[in-house]
């Protein structure tokens, strides 16, 4: 527990370092976006934002580009993650981390678990007319937002603590961000999801990482 070790530590020292006032400023600003996105999309009914940006992509998305954010959704599924962390935690054993491995498979299960809890308490509809296989679940937040966002986010910890070079460290972390950036957008192409519940999905991710961080 040495991350919540060292916020005891600083405030039992009356200091707080630049990392944990951005963490905080990070977390308190998704909270809002989160909050505002709730409060106004879905309790005030204000949707024109929403409408506008569907309304851009039934303009400019082509076949081409619907085809490939159909391929760059897949990397959201749990179809994928599933394998994906599967894989993660058997490499994590074998090198004897244990700790990672079991704080691993918890992360997720509680994303997981917190996207399902806000679905069924926002229940709001998907968008009509999906270019895919509707989804039978609530729209707000978006699960793939959520979950694309914590698993390119441990993959970045662990990368960070491995012994790469910097510059191996930031460009992976910069392709995984762009990862998940995009696995949001197909969801906003494919019109599966409203543009607010990706947003909302991210600012989830983000509060949730946050916690998981500071308690891990």
């Amino acid at each position: 527990h040495q991350n919540a070790n060292d916020c005891i530590t600083m405030f039992k020292n009356k200091h707080i370092t630049l990392k944990f006032v951005l963490l905080v400023l990070l977390f308190l600003t998704s909270l809002y976006v989160f909050w505002y996105i709730a409060n106004e999309t879905i309790h005030e009914k204000e949707d024109r934002f929403d409408i506008n940006i569907i309304a851009f992509r039934a303009a400019y998305a082509g076949p081409e580009l619907v085809g490939v954010m159909k391929i760059i959704t897949f990397f959201g599924s749990m179809k994928f993650l599933l394998v994906a962390y599967i894989i993660l935690i058997i490499v994590l054993l074998f090198k004897r981390k244990y700790r990672h491995s079991i704080v691993i498979s918890i992360i997720p299960l509680g994303a997981s678990g917190l996207s399902a809890l806000f679905k069924e308490s926002f229940y709001r509809p998907r968008p009509e007319l999906t270019l895919i296989t509707r989804p039978t679940d609530y729209s707000f937040p978006s699960g793939h937002a959520l979950s694309s966002f914590v698993f390119c986010s441990i993959l970045a910890y662990l990368v960070w603590h491995s012994t790469l070079q910097s510059l191996w460290k930031w460009l992976i972390t910069a392709l995984l961000l762009l990862l998940t950036l995009s696995i949001g957008m197909s969801r906003i192409i494919l019109n599966v999801h409203f543009t607010t519940d990706v947003i909302g999905g991210f600012s989830l991710g983000i509060m949730w990482m946050i916690l998981a961080y500071a308690i891990s």
